[in-house]
């Protein structure tokens, strides 16, 4: 349940259409819903969260069974109306689109999200960008595409413009300027989250990839790089986790709903 939701259910408590009563039972289970599968508890979900922070628990499928990540989605669309899953593997996605038809898939970015029926993006909020360097880079870029707009928050790509053709990058100049919030995704040894940051006045959040020949260290080289940049306000998330620059970027972009 979101914050829309509950407003609604106590109007109608205001107005008499819905008892103190029969209010408390539908807010019962709220904070936290135990989830067993198999007759063994398997998950807590954290149904408060929308009222937390926005947006409903986000689902990480890897590790998890098929049939696991079935029930704690079908728990979490009962209540908010849809959701987010990422590190979906081929099973897990054959599995959820079989119980949620009307899921959308994106096999490149592992992850399958039902959308809810909410209002569209404030018009307040600013454009995040998310910028990869390679084509290598993809699977991250749209792991943070997805889960960006799953917050609401409107979204542009900007895709293959690494430090290896740097022109690629310069003649987007438009893009960078429209952009409130980057994502910088990028293997190798991380240069891309630099240059953007030297060239951008709004917050840049880096992503390292573990794309790279062997001294890449499995994108521990983009890492270091991304964390010794000399570019001012460049933060950065851990290897491969698009997921999380894109909760960032999205905290970042929802303090413009705070402003007067």
């Amino acid at each position: 349940m979101n914050r829309e939701q509950v407003l609604a259910l106590l109007r109608e408590v205001a107005e008499g259409r819905e008892t103190p009563g029969e209010a408390l039972e539908r807010l019962a289970w709220l904070p936290v819903e135990v989830v067993a599968s198999d007759g063994q508890e398997i998950a807590r979900v954290d149904h408060h969260r929308a009222l937390r922070q926005g947006h409903p628990e986000v689902v990480f499928a890897e590790s998890k069974t098929p049939g696991q990540v079935v029930e704690i989605c079908r728990r979490l669309a009962e209540r908010s109306g849809g959701f987010l899953v990422t590190r979906a593997g081929e099973e897990h996605r054959a599995a959820l689109l079989a119980e949620f038809p009307a899921a959308g898939v994106n096999e490149l970015a592992r992850t399958v999200r039902l959308a809810t029926s909410a209002a569209p993006a404030d018009p307040r909020l600013a454009r995040i960008l998310v910028a990869a360097a390679g084509t290598s880079d993809l699977p991250v870029a749209e792991e943070a595409v997805v889960t960006a707009e799953a917050l609401g928050n409107p979204v542009e790509r900007l895709y293959d413009v690494g430090v290896a053709g740097i022109h690629r990058l310069l003649q987007e100049s438009d893009a960078l300027r429209r952009a409130g919030v980057l994502i910088v995704v990028a293997g190798m040894e991380g240069a891309l989250a630099s240059v953007v940051g030297g060239l951008v006045a709004v917050p840049v959040v880096a992503v390292p990839t573990s794309v790279g020949y062997g001294a890449a260290f499995g994108g521990l080289a983009a890492l270091l790089g991304m964390l010794t940049s000399c570019a001012a306000g460049v933060t950065v998330v851990n290897i491969d986790n698009g997921f999380g620059a894109a909760c960032a970027a999205s905290r970042i972009n929802q303090l413009l709903l705070r402003s007067p």
